[in-house]
């Protein structure tokens, strides 16, 4: 049957159980939300305040739900505000499909009104894209376009459509071939059996466990083997809960600002196995001392990330559920005291666990939340902070942005994961200077009866690069601090949301028991002191052993 260019798009979403779309109308789109307008019994769409918002949504709705994310922007600086939110998600491996509107076929290449290049401005920040200028090859185009965002390493794709080929007919015929097929490569049997005699010989391995473990769903296979074996687990950000936080062999985030024990395990282990995790600069310090005296196991879906940051591993590249399953068939089965004990040793060579009052407000916050609780975060101290001290329990409930550090993440990501996971507490842990960035998106948190629950600490400075300035520019405080003549109680009720301020963790906890029944948004804003800093921190260029408690 003859369908518009619109129609075709909405059908192969429908075809691959697409129900849920986060988008901004505008001009070179109007077609599309013509044809969507019969189709809102099947689809929910969320229109956001801002383009860059939209696709944090759309990116913590994939990161939470484990499907594909798809986003609409009108062509021009609809198409350009999304360029933030793409590039953190391709830094993240998040599996997302943006729909751009473009120019009519006749106006391209002629300056035309809100015509841009967004194909060649997003080349390097997607996975892949394309320019649909027939609508002949629509119907493959978004088949295949969320194909490739899912498989393999995910990551984002963008769809580039002219306003003619929205309005334009072609026969659509509904796919019968399945839209994902299984198309990852298997690592060698052989060189499995080597990385198990490493691992069976060793005596102070650690696994370092990143983000392709919650990508892949391989959670319960990480704590197998972990457990079997006994050892000890470290995690990137991205891969917090992929090992529950208060299990006995988690250590809890390693590099810039890993706790102690976690680096120094780290820096002495002699296997060190590396399971989806990409060996990034803030986690591996200076890389010719990061674990110098071990041999490293990388396994991964990206033969890219091979050697990229580190050298002479063993490769495992493939299907992560393949080779850790054939990992745990022939791995012996191990105690290890005497390791865990040298870990041990260092846990006392933690600053003081009552006096650091984010760490105090965290863990109130974190006691009065249920396990399976989806946390987002912007990005600052209050994120490190978060990834210190919250007890992470599920890998696909913790959302920030870790390659990229895009402050201004985190509101539009707790929307998409509210959207998303409807029957579980959804809480954003944001500072002063990334809410800043993204307020505009409690419109949306009302307009959808969104119950996120918002916690702000708020410093009244740019907290990171104040500490950084104090640290490493000889306290020269330029442009840091945040102090504005802004009645934050106004503001937040302006929006009708619940508004709570907070100096003290007694106030703090009255707040939190008044509200923790209540179905609708809340704002907690939590006083903290402007020299409050993230500690253990190591500074850039220096090997992980190698932190500061203070300074």
């Amino acid at each position: 049957m003859k369908l518009s260019g619109s129609r075709i798009i909405l059908e192969c979403l429908k075809e691959k159980k697409v129900d849920t779309l986060f988008g901004y109308p505008g001009g070179a789109v109007i077609p599309f939300y013509d044809a969507l307008y019969d189709e809102l019994e099947y689809f929910t769409h969320i229109r956001t305040t801002h383009e860059q918002h939209m696709i944090h949504a759309a990116d913590a709705y994939a990161r939470t739900t484990g499907r594909v994310g798809v986003a609409i922007a009108t062509s021009g600086p609809g198409a350009t505000n999304t360029i933030t939110g793409i590039a953190t998600a391709y830094m993240d491996s998040v599996p997302l499909v943006v729909i751009t509107g473009q120019v009519p076929n006749m106006l391209i290449g002629k300056d035309s009104f809100q015509e841009v290049d967004i194909t060649g401005i997003t080349l390097s920040i997607t996975k892949h894209n394309y320019l649909v200028r027939d609508v002949k090859y629509l119907a493959n185009v978004v088949r295949e376009a969320i194909e490739v965002a899912i498989s393999g390493r995910p990551g984002p794709v963008l769809i580039d459509v002219p306003k003619d080929v929205f309005l334009a007919e072609f026969d659509y015929e509904p796919s019968v071939i399945p839209v994902y097929r299984d198309r990852s490569e298997y690592a060698e049997l052989s060189q499995i059996k080597e990385a198990v005699d490493l691992i069976n010989h060793s005596k102070r391995p650690i696994i370092y466990a990143g983000g392709g473990v919650r990508i892949s769903q391989n959670d319960s296979l990480l704590i197998e083997l972990a457990e079997k074996a006994q050892i000890p687990t470290a995690n990137s950000f991205m891969g917090f809960g992929t090992l529950p936080r208060d299990h006995e062999l988690s250590l809890g985030l390693v590099g810039m600002h890993g706790q102690v024990y976690t680096n120094m395990a780290v820096s002495n282990c002699d296997l060190l196995i590396a399971i989806g995790a990409r060996f990034s600069d803030r986690v591996i310090g200076k890389p010719d001392e990061f674990a110098s005296g071990a041999k490293i196991i990388h396994i991964d879906i990206d033969q890219t990330e091979i050697d990229k940051n580190t050298y002479d591993c063993l490769p495992l590249i493939g299907d992560m559920k393949h080779i850790l399953s054939n990992l745990l068939a022939d791995v012996k089965p191990a105690t290890r005291p005497e390791w865990m004990n040298e870990i041990n040793a260092y846990r006392e060579l933690e600053p003081d666990r009552f006096t650091f009052t984010p760490k105090n407000i965290l863990e109130k916050a974190n006691s009065y939340f249920p396990e399976n609780t989806i946390v987002a975060t912007d990005v600052g101290q209050h994120q490190m902070w978060t990834g210190q001290y919250w007890k992470f329990k599920k890998s696909m409930e913790f959302c920030t942005s870790g390659g990229l550090g895009t402050m201004g993440y985190g509101l539009g990501a707790a929307i998409g994961a509210q959207v998303g996971n409807p029957e579980k507490n959804v809480i954003l842990i944001t500072g002063d200077g990334s809410f800043r960035m993204n307020n505009n998106e409690l419109i949306t948190v009302k307009r959808y009866g969104l119950p996120i629950k918002i916690l702000q600490l708020n410093n009244h400075s740019l907290g990171m690069v104040r500490q950084w300035q104090r640290m490493f520019s000889r306290a020269r405080y330029s442009e840091t601090e945040t102090f504005d003549d802004v009645n934050m109680k106004m503001f937040i009720e302006a929006y009708g949301i619940k508004y709570y301020r907070c100096h003290s963790i007694e106030e703090l906890e009255n707040a939190l028991e008044e509200t923790k029944n209540l179905n609708e948004a809340v704002f907690f804003e939590c006083i903290i002191d402007k020299d409050d800093s993230v500690y253990p921190i190591v500074p850039p260029g220096r090997p992980i052993n190698e932190l500061l408690l203070n300074g």
